[in-house]
């Protein structure tokens, strides 16, 4: 009887799959020959309705109330804000045809879509997470088929509904963008392996399915940035930005700032900026206490516990808050940063955990042991006016990104800095990626390479051997 059920299950997912692909594909085929204007016009009426203010506000509303996760006016303001930079990274951008032409090499590239993209996306700002990866896909005429945590399913559906309704308004198939009706492990393993390509976001376990499904396959590295202040830093200006990401949306972001690391002779000064700011300097009671709450069995997460608002958390860990509205964050003191320890690891809270150093080249050793435990190769962080600390850290940590004197959070894009808009972080082969970098829309075409003949070019034996060509030919 059991084994029939199985059977039955079975069966419905392959199905539902099944049925999933063909409708992409023939949307798909449709947009393969699409002008690079009529793809530029799709782009923009999608990415108008999911900017819109009334839009945005009731995904941000619909997301917290279903997944608890966040809070609804940081998830509004960044669907807002990466929607807007997406679009602005988007624009003018050639996807199709000609996209490069070198007359004087004889060459000439051709762009073209990969096919249907599966996408697993996480339960944290889910409605962002989808927009901002829907947009390049279809930027680049693919199609799309999304597999949400089923902890934020519902907030999935509706804001995959919000892209078909949008693509239908001018005249494309809206079965460019899915969402796949079965949920759960069985049902986005069986779609990653039929799609022509992977996108995975969330948690180590999808991203490590998405790697066996046997498509090529593009993950999310695992991590939350350290960040380093040395004595040269603007303290006041660290601790506002600090402040500002470690508890943005209660610090479920990935780049959230989740440990800090502190010159001694300011640790005192940033100690009191960080409480000027909102932040509450537990002890050592408080920590234990929310160490217990956060990771009741000293490894997983707990999941009724993340996401949580500062005030809330403390609450629960029977930590007293005198002025709970002006508290933002939760400040966890670590006084042997070298001993392993769960709150010195990602946390998906309002949490941040404070250390102080005595030597610069320390900080820089602790950045990497910290990363080697908890998300190789996803960013760190550092506050300082000496260019050769920032070359240092830069050049010893095994890391894709080293921010400077701003909050982490630009990891994943910003108006104040050059980094492309994306909800992908790569972390390159430190943290078990196929690539290093920010996912944009350059990562969703294929290309064909036309070569003509030219004169030919023959490289100087001399300039390209150097001393080696000379010596040879002095002992002839």
């Amino acid at each position: 009887m059991f084994r029939t059920m199985l059977t039955t299950k079975e069966n419905m997912i392959t199905e539902v799959v099944d049925a999933a692909m063909r409708r992409a594909r023939a949307a798909q085929s449709e947009a393969a020959s699409w002008t690079q204007e009529s793809v530029d016009e799709i782009v923009s009426a999608v990415a108008w309705q999911c900017y819109r203010e009334d839009n945005a506000r009731r995904l941000a509303v619909l997301s917290h109330s279903e997944t608890s996760l966040g809070d609804p006016e940081h998830l509004y303001a960044l669907q807002r804000r990466r929607v807007l930079g997406v679009a602005r990274d988007l624009h003018g951008e050639r996807t199709a045809g000609v996209v490069e032409d070198l007359p004087e090499l004889g060459l000439r590239k051709l762009a073209k879509p990969l096919g249907v993209i599966a996408v697993a996306t996480p339960a944290t700002a889910p409605a962002p997470g989808i927009i901002c990866n829907a947009l390049p896909m279809l930027k680049t005429r693919n199609a799309a088929i999304f597999t949400p945590n089923p902890r934020a399913a519902g907030t999935a559906r509706e804001t995959i509904q919000l892209i078909r309704g949008a693509l239908a308004e001018v005249g494309a198939p809206p079965d460019l963008v899915q969402c796949l009706e079965a949920t759960g492990r069985a049902a986005s393993t069986e779609l990653m392996a039929a799609a022509d390509y992977v996108v995975a976001i969330g948690g180590a376990g999808t991203v490590r399915r998405a790697y066996k499904s046997g498509t090529p396959t593009i993950g999310a590295g695992v991590g939350n940035p350290t960040v380093v202040v040395d004595e040269t830093a603007d303290v006041m200006d660290a601790c506002e930005k600090i402040v500002t990401g470690a508890g943005y949306n209660n610090g479920t972001p990935c780049s959230s700032e989740s440990n800090v690391l502190v010159h001694a002779s300011i640790a005192d000064r940033f100690s009191t900026a960080l409480v000027d700011r909102g932040a509450r300097m537990c002890t050592e009671e408080e920590t234990a206490r929310l160490r217990t709450l956060l990771w009741p069995d000293g490894t997983a997460l707990n999941r009724e516990a993340i996401g949580r608002p500062a005030p809330e958390l403390a609450d629960m860990a029977g930590i007293p808050v005198e002025q709970p509205e002006k508290m933002a964050l939760l400040v966890l003191a670590s006084s042997d940063p070298e001993r392993d320890d769960p709150i010195l690891r990602e946390k998906l809270a309002p949490v941040l955990t404070f250390s102080v150093f005595d030597d610069f080249s320390q900080a820089v050793e602790l950045v990497q042991l910290l990363a080697d435990r908890c998300g190789r190769g996803h960013s760190c962080g550092i506050y300082s006016n000496r260019p050769d600390r920032v070359a240092q850290l830069a050049d010893a940590v095994d890391t894709c990104r080293v921010v400077v004197n701003q909050s982490t959070m630009t990891n994943t894009g910003s108006f104040e800095s050059g980094v492309p808009f994306t909800t992908t972080l790569s972390s390159g082969s430190w943290g078990g990626c196929s690539t290093s970098g920010n996912i944009t829309w350059r990562h969703f075409l294929n290309y064909t390479l036309i070569s003509h003949p030219i004169p030919a070019r023959f490289p100087d034996e001399r300039v390209l051997f150097g001393r080696h060509w000379q010596e040879h030919h002095r002992q002839r």
